[in-house]
Protein backbone atom coordinates (compact mmCIF):
# COMPACT_ATOMS: atom_id res chain seq x y z
CA UNK A 1 0.00 0.00 0.00
CA UNK A 2 1.09 3.29 -0.93
CA UNK A 3 0.32 6.15 0.79
CA UNK A 4 0.67 10.01 0.12
CA UNK A 5 3.60 10.15 2.52
CA UNK A 6 5.11 7.87 0.27
CA UNK A 7 5.28 9.98 -2.68
CA UNK A 8 8.28 11.47 -1.68
CA UNK A 9 9.80 7.96 -0.90
CA UNK A 10 8.32 6.67 -4.36
CA UNK A 11 9.85 9.98 -6.33
CA UNK A 12 13.43 9.31 -4.46
CA UNK A 13 13.05 5.32 -5.51
CA UNK A 14 12.91 6.64 -9.20
CA UNK A 15 15.79 9.27 -8.90
CA UNK A 16 18.17 6.37 -7.61
CA UNK A 17 16.85 3.84 -9.92
CA UNK A 18 18.04 6.06 -12.50
CA UNK A 19 21.49 5.79 -11.55
CA UNK A 20 20.62 9.70 -10.15
CA UNK A 21 20.93 11.35 -6.60
CA UNK A 22 18.30 11.18 -3.93
CA UNK A 23 18.17 14.52 -2.57
CA UNK A 24 19.40 14.45 1.27
CA UNK A 25 15.44 13.62 2.68
CA UNK A 26 15.65 10.00 3.49
CA UNK A 27 11.86 7.95 3.63
CA UNK A 28 11.30 7.09 7.56
CA UNK A 29 10.53 3.68 7.98
CA UNK A 30 8.34 4.38 11.29
CA UNK A 31 5.58 5.80 9.15
CA UNK A 32 5.39 3.41 6.56
CA UNK A 33 6.96 4.95 4.04
CA UNK A 34 9.32 2.55 1.84
CA UNK A 35 11.29 3.45 -1.07
CA UNK A 36 9.27 1.74 -4.43
CA UNK A 37 12.18 0.03 -6.60
CA UNK A 38 10.04 -1.68 -8.50
CA UNK A 39 10.12 -0.24 -12.11
CA UNK A 40 6.30 -0.87 -12.02
CA UNK A 41 5.17 0.83 -9.16
CA UNK A 42 7.20 3.45 -10.24
CA UNK A 43 5.44 3.81 -13.99
CA UNK A 44 1.96 3.41 -12.18
CA UNK A 45 3.14 6.12 -9.92
CA UNK A 46 3.81 8.73 -12.75
CA UNK A 47 0.90 7.87 -14.86
CA UNK A 48 -1.74 8.18 -11.75
CA UNK A 49 -0.20 11.26 -10.99
CA UNK A 50 -0.10 12.41 -14.56
CA UNK A 51 -4.24 11.51 -14.54
CA UNK A 52 -5.10 13.48 -11.73
CA UNK A 53 -3.22 16.46 -11.72
CA UNK A 54 -4.93 16.41 -15.26
CA UNK A 55 -8.67 16.20 -14.21
CA UNK A 56 -8.25 18.84 -11.37
CA UNK A 57 -9.74 22.29 -11.63
CA UNK A 58 -11.67 21.07 -14.83
CA UNK A 59 -15.34 21.79 -15.52
CA UNK A 60 -16.90 18.27 -16.05
CA UNK A 61 -19.86 19.09 -17.68
CA UNK A 62 -18.37 20.93 -21.14
CA UNK A 63 -17.24 19.53 -24.27
CA UNK A 64 -13.56 21.04 -23.59
CA UNK A 65 -13.11 18.58 -21.11
CA UNK A 66 -15.00 15.93 -22.54
CA UNK A 67 -13.34 16.03 -25.73
CA UNK A 68 -9.59 16.36 -23.70
CA UNK A 69 -7.58 13.70 -25.98
CA UNK A 70 -4.93 13.38 -23.20
CA UNK A 71 -7.30 11.81 -20.30
CA UNK A 72 -8.21 9.40 -23.36
CA UNK A 73 -4.80 8.36 -23.23
CA UNK A 74 -6.00 6.58 -19.62
CA UNK A 75 -8.18 4.25 -21.09
CA UNK A 76 -7.67 1.00 -23.47
CA UNK A 77 -11.18 2.14 -25.17
CA UNK A 78 -13.28 5.00 -26.26
CA UNK A 79 -16.37 2.76 -24.26
CA UNK A 80 -14.31 2.63 -21.33
CA UNK A 81 -13.59 6.57 -21.04
CA UNK A 82 -17.36 7.17 -22.21
CA UNK A 83 -18.09 4.91 -19.32
CA UNK A 84 -15.73 6.46 -16.53
CA UNK A 85 -16.24 10.06 -17.31
CA UNK A 86 -20.50 9.17 -17.14
CA UNK A 87 -19.65 8.31 -13.80
CA UNK A 88 -17.48 10.91 -12.76
CA UNK A 89 -19.82 13.81 -14.49
CA UNK A 90 -22.84 12.60 -12.47
CA UNK A 91 -21.34 12.22 -9.51
CA UNK A 92 -19.72 15.78 -9.31
CA UNK A 93 -23.17 16.70 -10.57
CA UNK A 94 -24.82 15.18 -7.33
CA UNK A 95 -22.19 16.25 -4.96
CA UNK A 96 -23.45 20.02 -6.07
CA UNK A 97 -20.16 21.15 -6.88
CA UNK A 98 -20.23 24.72 -8.16
CA UNK A 99 -20.06 24.93 -11.99
CA UNK A 100 -19.69 21.19 -11.91
CA UNK A 101 -15.62 21.42 -10.89
CA UNK A 102 -13.36 20.80 -8.19
CA UNK A 103 -11.58 23.22 -6.71
CA UNK A 104 -9.05 20.85 -5.19
CA UNK A 105 -8.08 17.03 -6.13
CA UNK A 106 -6.15 15.29 -3.26
CA UNK A 107 -4.77 11.86 -3.98
CA UNK A 108 -5.76 9.84 -0.25
CA UNK A 109 -4.16 6.37 -1.19
CA UNK A 110 -2.45 4.54 -3.65
CA UNK A 111 -3.17 0.82 -3.02
CA UNK A 112 -1.96 -2.41 -4.64
CA UNK A 113 -4.00 -5.51 -4.53
CA UNK A 114 -1.80 -7.96 -6.31
CA UNK A 115 0.82 -8.01 -9.19
CA UNK A 116 -0.92 -5.43 -12.10
CA UNK A 117 -3.88 -4.29 -9.97
CA UNK A 118 -4.01 -1.15 -7.83
CA UNK A 119 -6.85 1.00 -6.46
CA UNK A 120 -6.50 5.00 -5.98
CA UNK A 121 -8.48 6.59 -3.45
CA UNK A 122 -9.28 10.22 -4.36
CA UNK A 123 -11.18 13.19 -3.12
CA UNK A 124 -12.58 15.62 -5.15
CA UNK A 125 -13.52 19.26 -2.91
CA UNK A 126 -15.56 22.04 -4.65
CA UNK A 127 -17.46 25.00 -3.49
CA UNK A 128 -21.23 24.14 -2.72
CA UNK A 129 -23.77 25.10 -5.35
CA UNK A 130 -26.58 25.09 -3.12
CA UNK A 131 -28.71 28.17 -2.28
CA UNK A 132 -27.35 29.68 0.96
CA UNK A 133 -24.80 27.82 1.61
CA UNK A 134 -21.44 28.57 1.88
CA UNK A 135 -18.40 26.35 2.06
CA UNK A 136 -17.46 23.01 0.46
CA UNK A 137 -18.78 20.02 -0.99
CA UNK A 138 -16.33 16.86 -0.56
CA UNK A 139 -16.73 13.77 -3.13
CA UNK A 140 -14.34 10.57 -2.47
CA UNK A 141 -14.16 7.60 -4.76
CA UNK A 142 -11.97 5.18 -5.60
CA UNK A 143 -10.33 4.05 -8.88
CA UNK A 144 -9.27 0.93 -10.41
CA UNK A 145 -6.44 0.68 -12.35
CA UNK A 146 -5.03 -2.53 -13.87
CA UNK A 147 -1.78 -2.87 -16.08
CA UNK A 148 -2.22 -4.80 -18.99
CA UNK A 149 -0.08 -5.14 -22.22
CA UNK A 150 2.82 -3.04 -20.26
CA UNK A 151 0.64 -0.20 -19.39
CA UNK A 152 -1.74 1.30 -16.10
CA UNK A 153 -5.08 1.61 -17.57
CA UNK A 154 -7.93 2.96 -15.66
CA UNK A 155 -10.46 0.52 -15.73
CA UNK A 156 -14.45 2.02 -14.93
CA UNK A 157 -17.02 0.14 -12.92
CA UNK A 158 -19.60 -1.04 -14.51
CA UNK A 159 -22.80 1.66 -14.76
Amino acid sequence: MIRPATLLAVALGAATACGGEAPGVAPDVEFGVRVAESASVVDFHARASSFYARLARRRFNTRATYRDERLREFFQSESAFADYYADLARSIDEADFRRNRPVRLDVLEFRFEAPGRARVEVRLVGEDARPLRWGERVLEREDRWERQRGRWWIVPGKL
